[in-house]
């Protein structure tokens, strides 16, 4: 993929992640759900793989902190869910496995980062499965939405934008 392909698809990736969160929003136990967040992830890790999916995860969460709309709990849980995603599309090749990858790295291993996190940066201390519940509601509806999208993308289109 040439470079400023790629830049330009993670700029608009970008854009739909911090602006879309503002829209598609819902209240998730002890916090608030946003999945246009994980959708993104999901849809960056089948178009681009890992490593933008995860640079991606991390510029919304800077962008949506600076605007004071995020909280620094979107940091973990974003990063490891795209970085998820991306590894287990790119060796099993199957879109639903992108989902899967969201579900269980922001859901489970994101929650669990984010103690020491909150633990450290916001002075909380929480048990472990204090944030479990929110990130996997947020984390499975927003990669149930990724799935939908990128389901509706024939492979060609897939491969055709991987190549380019």
């Amino acid at each position: 993929m040439k470079k400023i392909h790629l830049l330009t698809m993670m700029a608009v990736l970008v854009a739909i992640g911090t602006i879309g969160s503002q829209f598609l929003w819902f209240p998730a136990g002890i916090a608030k759900a946003y999945p246009v967040q994980h959708a993104v992830n999901v849809i960056a890790a089948v178009l681009l793989g890992p490593g933008p999916a995860v640079g991606i995860a991390i510029v919304i969460g800077l962008i949506r902190n600076m605007l004071g709309l995020g909280t620094l709990l979107a940091f973990p849980g974003g990063m490891i869910g795209a970085f998820l995603a991306g590894i287990l599309y790119k060796k099993l090749e199957k879109k639903r496995w992108a989902a899967a990858g969201e579900m269980i790295g922001t859901g489970i291993v994101g929650s669990l980062f984010a103690v020491p996190f909150s633990t450290i940066l916001l002075g909380n201390a929480v048990g472990a499965f204090f944030f479990m519940p929110s990130f996997l509601v947020s984390s499975i509806t927003g990669a149930f939405i990724g799935l939908f999208i990128v389901s509706r993308l024939n492979q060609r289109a897939i491969t055709r934008i991987q190549e380019t």
